[in-house]
Order: C-alpha cells, then sequence, then structure tokens
C-alpha cells in the first residue's frame, strides 16, 4: 500500500479495533487498489478512502420477543447503511447467534462493491440480528420477525434502502417481515424488500440465484482455459440455498457436486449430487432446522466424515458456499495438494487474507466472492424492477437475464486487472471494477 492507503487502514484498525472481518475486508480490497489510487491523486485530496470506509449510517436496535414458554427473550438488531451513491442500498439480513456489529459492517462493505460489480442502480448495505432460528417454532420466528420489522421499517423503502435474505432469513422469515410492514404502514410496498414468495410480488429464481450465478462465472473462467463445466467434479460446503443453486446447475452442465458439509462434519458423494432426488432433499435439509448433514449420509449410504472440511478431496473445482472466512491457511494448503487449480468464493470472504494470497499463487485462478456471489443480489434487483412495473418475468427470463449480468461481471474484472497491467487476476480486477463506479459517483457528488 501506498503512504496514504497505509494511513487510512490505520485509522479503520483504530476506529474497528475488534472487527475482525471488517478489517479485513478493507485490507484486503485496499491491497488491489495500490495502483488505483496513484493514477488518481485526485482521490486523497477529497479524502475519499476516508469516506469510503465508513458507513453512512449504523441502526442499532433491541428486539424483545415472547418464546412459546411465554417468557420474553431479547436480541440485537442492526442494519448497516454503508453507501448509496449508486443507489438505494441493497443488501440482506442474517440471522445467526454470531452476528455482531463488525460483521454487519464487513458485509456491507463488501456488499457495497458487489453491488457495484452487477451495473444496476444499487447501493450497499446489510443488516440482521444475532437471534438464531435454529430450533425454533414458526410462531417463535413470527413474533421475533414481528419485533425486528417493527424497529427496521422505519430506516427503509423502495428508494431508501431494500432488505433481502441471508443466513437463517429465507422465504419463511422474509413473509413474516413483510407482512409486518404492511401491517404497519398499511401499504403494499412490494418493492421494500426482496425474496418475497412467488404469489406476493417475487421473483423466480430468486433462492438459487446466487449458486446459479457462481456457476455461470465460473462457467466463463473455464472457457478462458479452454475447459467446460460438463464433467467436471466439485467439492463444496454448506448444504442451503447456495448450495442447492450451485448442486443443481452444476448438474445441468452435466458435472457433478461430490460433498456437501455442515459444521459437524461433511459427506462425499462420489456418484454427485445430481438426480432430482438428491437435489431435492437438499431443500428438505434445509427445511429442518433439527437435520444435520449426516442426515444425507444415512439416506443415500455415503461416507459422512465428523469434525471435518471437504478441502483435501479430489476435485476439479473447489467452492465454498457456507461462511465468511471458512476456509484457512491450513485448509487452502490441502486444496493445493488435492491438486485443485480452481477456487471459486461463493460465501461472503470464504477465505482469509493470507489463505487468499496462498491460494492466488498456487491455482490457475481464484475467484473472489463480490464477483462469484453477486446473482443473488442481482436477482434482488430484477425483482425491484419487476414490483415497479408490477408484472412478472417467466423463470427462463430472469436466468438469461442472470446468466447474462454474470458474464458482464467477469469481463469487467477481467478488463479492469488488464487495464491497470495485472494481468489475469479477477479478485484484483473485481475490486477494482465494483471501486471505479463508486467512487466516480462519490467524486462527483462532492464532499457529503
Amino acid at each position: 500500500m501506498n503512504e496514504y492507503m497505509t494511513r487510512v487502514m490505520e485509522i479503520v484498525k483504530k476506529r474497528n479495533e475488534g472487527e475482525t472481518e471488517f478489517i479485513q475486508s478493507v485490507e484486503e480490497v485496499f491491497k488491489s487498489l495500490e495502483v488505483v489510487i496513484d493514477a488518481h491523486p485526485e482521490y486523497e485530496k477529497a479524502s475519499l478512502l476516508e469516506r469510503i470506509v465508513e458507513p453512512e449510517r449504523v441502526i442499532h436496535f433491541r428486539v424483545p420477543w415472547i418464546d412459546d414458554e411465554g417468557k420474553v427473550q431479547v436480541n440485537r438488531g442492526y442494519r448497516v447503511q454503508f453507501n448509496n451513491a449508486i443507489g438505494p442500498y441493497k443488501g440482506g439480513l442474517r440471522f445467526q447467534h454470531n452476528v455482531y456489529l463488525g460483521i454487519m459492517k464487513f458485509l456491507a462493505f463488501e456488499q457495497t462493491f458487489k453491488n457495484s460489480l452487477t451495473g444496476l442502480p444499487i447501493g450497499g448495505a446489510k443488516g440482521g440480528s444475532d437471534f438464531d432460528p435454529t430450533g425454533k417454532s414458526d410462531f417463535e420466528i413470527m413474533r421475533f420477525c414481528q419485533s425486528f420489522m417493527t424497529e427496521l421499517y422505519r430506516h427503509i423503502g423502495a428508494d431508501i434502502d431494500v432488505p433481502a435474505g441471508d443466513i437463517g432469513v429465507g422465504a419463511r422469515e422474509i413473509g413474516f417481515l413483510y407482512g409486518q410492514y404492511k401491517r404497519i404502514t398499511g401499504q403494499y410496498e412490494s418493492g421494500v424488500i426482496t425474496g418475497k414468495g412467488i404469489s406476493y410480488g417475487g421473483s423466480f429464481v430468486r433462492p438459487e440465484a446466487t449458486g446459479y450465478g457462481a456457476v455461470y462465472y465460473v462457467n466463463e473462467v473455464l472457457r478462458h482455459f479452454g475447459e467446460e463445466i460438463e464433467g467436471k467434479t466439485f467439492a463444496i460446503s454448506g448444504y442451503g440455498n447456495v448450495a442447492w443453486g450451485v448442486a443443481s446447475k452444476v448438474a445441468q452442465l452435466g458435472g457433478k457436486v461430490v460433498t456437501l458439509s455442515d459444521m459437524t462434519g461433511y459427506v462425499y458423494d462420489e456418484e454427485g449430487v445430481t438426480t432430482q432426488e438428491k437435489i431435492d432433499y437438499m431443500l428438505e435439509l434445509r427445511a429442518n432446522t433439527s437435520s444435520t448433514i449426516k442426515d444425507y449420509a444415512d439416506k443415500f449410504g455415503v461416507p459422512f466424515f465428523p469434525g471435518e472440511k471437504p478441502w483435501g478431496v479430489k476435485v476439479d473445482i473447489a467452492m465454498p458456499c457456507a461462511t465468511q472466512n471458512e476456509v484457512t491457511m491450513e485448509d487452502a494448503k490441502k486444496i493445493v495438494d488435492a491438486g485443485i487449480k480452481f477456487y471459486a468464493e461463493v460465501s461472503n470472504m470464504s477465505t482469509d487474507n493470507k489463505a487468499l494470497e496462498y491460494l492466488q499463487n498456487n491455482c490457475l485462478a481464484v475467484c473472489p466472492s463480490k464477483a462469484v456471489n453477486a446473482g443473488g443480489v442481482a436477482v434482488s434487483a430484477l425483482e425491484m424492477t419487476q414490483d415497479s412495473i408490477r408484472y412478472s418475468w417467466t423463470a427462463e427470463k430472469v436466468d438469461k437475464k442472470l446468466h447474462q449480468i454474470m458474464v458482464n461481471i467477469y469481463n469487467e474484472s477481467v478488463r479492469a486487472a488488464e487495464a491497470y497491467g495485472l494481468g489475469y487476476d479477477l479478485v484484483a480486477g473485481a475490486n477494482i471494477a465494483g471501486f471505479e463506479k463508486v467512487a466516480n459517483a462519490m467524486m462527483a457528488y462532492g464532499i457529503v
């Protein structure tokens, strides 16, 4: 980093002490931007970096709710509205026990550049709570969602901030959240939240969009090397909506996913998650909050490896789909030792910075999360468009638009890296391409 960037990085570390994920995210982006900052001295004069690393607004609130035993529970709620330079704030809500402000800021910062990459007019935000839906009844989840939205509704709107789902927030939770928004405001403002059910303004392909988009991106990378998905094997982590989307699209294109995982371990399915029965069973597991990935092993008679991750399996492509920082240096070395040449982050910041650098030095291609997993927010933005025109596109039309957006993201990443003399560096290219659009808009506004 140059002197200016180093100075800003020290400010970030001081102001965000203990927020490891956010600091790591800023460092990863800054690493790619030195050539850009050197080429634009006007950014330092306008203190652009100091402004771009500070969220525009942070909302932190309590969420009281009553469990099925009649006991009052209290959780923390968050919404970090990071940057709306190119459009209304947009980003998911995450309900998970480990949620805290640092994770929300990291996700919102990443979302800003991810959303920029889509080419659509959406800014970056993220929100959620340390509430965990696992093991809760539908009525408990409903009461929590209603309490959460009772505060959040003040801060969102179709032209202000449009939340969506994320880990722990699926169709059920979105329905409860939107129902409470409608109840409080008395308005059918369908564009205020995305990920809705088809019957009340949702978009086809939204549940599988992140996984589909990731596979479309990887397909472009393989084409660059004269290869294709057909006949390739994939190791993925997780088994939720994202992993389901990846497995579904890989199977459609003639490849096969051979691993699935959760916090208890992973399964190895040599024949692949390729049949409709197996793909549908992933949805059953996701819907049943008491299930684990071992249930898949028991049902289909495949090996289960308790307490282990799937990164030592010999496959063609590794795609972490579960959560942030799930791939450590130890895991990265296993991936390289297994001879894997293609690595694509599907979960947000799947890899810690040192492990990511190691993989870049030892794989043919490393694909960063802010590019690879942009398909989910892209289809969310397409849902916003459909809501605005009061018309639903077919699944085929949405999928076609998603495919083109992911091709454009890949091409823009390649262009940006080459423009600054960085060669075929998809990580740097995505960071630069996402940053450029936001930075140019912020410069146009003056000091705001």
